[in-house]
């Protein structure tokens, strides 16, 4: 009796332990299953991101959109960084180009270009705003500064020292002072030979008689349009933002000259412009390479035909002489822009059959180049206008 019921409870210990191990094995076998699902997914799903990787040089976006979603990856812990981006030297670039100085061509030309050599070019649309106040400065220059590089700015705007973030490389164009005076007077007025009216556009307050005034009498009356402080237009391009800037005077012509010669790569003149081509291709050739053949091509000439200024003619040797006088300030700037845009072209060894005069002198030496038209505390260190 003693024996029968030690067997039966032997039996049931080894029917419940097997009903345990069988118990165990089915949860082994799920856990098992699930994870071998897993893993083959997971598994699957790296094989074919690989892929993709692979074939388009990079990570897909999706995979960046996840990476950013979740964090920083470890992947430059593990591996060590990326390979850089090469970016050409310099690769930031600003074109304050002046008003009526050919800056028109000049961005029709860039548009080719960074089409042909994958750079960022940015040409403002605001072209009447040179002069900016300290938070216009800072708001500019960050703007700028943020634009993927390679990059080209371009803007009608004086000179901004961006001496609190990575300066930039500067270049610009100007042209004979009494010339630029005169393709603006009658650009006002009359626009070009488009024939889009943008003159109509561009100054619709101006009456008959202002817009059909006589340049001599403007000139010989001293009408405020041909006087001074308006005709002193370029320096303060070089010059800068501060105040004084705009005050026809020596400050403002030296401070000119200093920027010139510190802070821009070139400045060129606009009745050599192939000369000015040419330098450019040669100390920026990742961004000017092969604009000769882009400028002498004749679908570009049929486009740069059209920016002429019609019905414009030359005042008398009076008002011309009125003139001069009035612009002492602004021929002082351009001969020393013209002396040193000849004396790069000396050390760089390029030869032209362009008059190389010390002095230009509009009454004894008379240059009408008409190659291209425009169309129109903590922060200290900022100036205010």
């Amino acid at each position: 009796m003693k024996d029968h019921g030690s067997k039966h409870t032997q039996n049931h210990v080894r029917e419940r332990n097997c009903r345990r191990g069988d118990a165990v094995w089915a949860l082994w076998l799920r856990f098992s299953l699930r994870d071998y699902g897993f893993c083959m997914g997971t598994l699957f799903l790296f094989c074919l991101g690989s892929l993709v990787y692979q074939l388009n040089g990079g990570p897909p976006k999706v995979l960046l959109d996840i990476r950013q979603y979740l964090g920083q990856s470890t992947f430059a812990d593990d591996h060590g960084p990326q390979t850089p981006q090469v970016l050409p030297f310099p690769s930031q670039v600003v074109y304050n180009r002046v008003g009526k100085c050919g800056s028109r061509t000049v961005v029709l030309l860039l548009r080719a270009l960074a089409e042909r050599h994958q750079f960022s070019l940015v040409s403002s649309d605001i072209h009447n705003k040179t002069r900016l106040t300290k938070h216009e400065q800072v708001d500019l220059m960050r703007n700028i500064s943020s634009i993927p590089q390679p990059y080209l700015y371009t803007r009608h705007v004086h000179f901004l020292n961006f001496s609190r973030l990575e300066q930039p490389v500067y270049i610009n164009i100007i042209r004979d002072p009494i010339t630029r005076f005169l393709s603006n007077y009658f650009f006002r007025r009359f626009g070009d030979f488009r024939g889009e009216q943008n003159h109509l556009i561009r100054t619709p307050g101006m009456k008959d008689d202002e817009r059909y005034l006589d340049i001599n009498v403007c000139i010989l009356e001293n009408y405020p349009e041909c006087s001074n402080p308006r005709l002193f237009y370029i320096v303060p391009y070089f010059c800068g933002q501060h105040p004084q800037c705009r005050e026809p005077g020596p400050w403002a012509l030296e401070r000119a000259k200093q920027n010139v010669v510190e802070n821009f790569l070139l400045v060129g003149v606009l009745e050599e412009l192939e000369d000015v081509l040419l330098l450019l291709e040669r100390l920026l050739p990742h961004y000017f390479s092969d604009v000769l053949s882009i400028y002498k091509s004749p679908a570009f000439w049929r486009m740069g035909n059209l920016t002429g200024t019609v019905k414009k003619h030359t005042p008398t040797p009076a008002a011309l002489q009125a003139l001069f006088q009035r612009m002492r300030f602004e021929y002082d700037f351009y001969n020393f822009v013209r002396q040193q845009f000849h004396l790069l072209k000396k050390k760089i060894g390029l030869r032209s059959a362009a008059k190389e005069l010390a002095t230009h002198n509009p009454l004894l030496d008379p240059e009408d180049a008409e190659q291209g038209e425009d169309l129109q505390g903590e922060d200290s260190w900022l100036e205010q206008p």
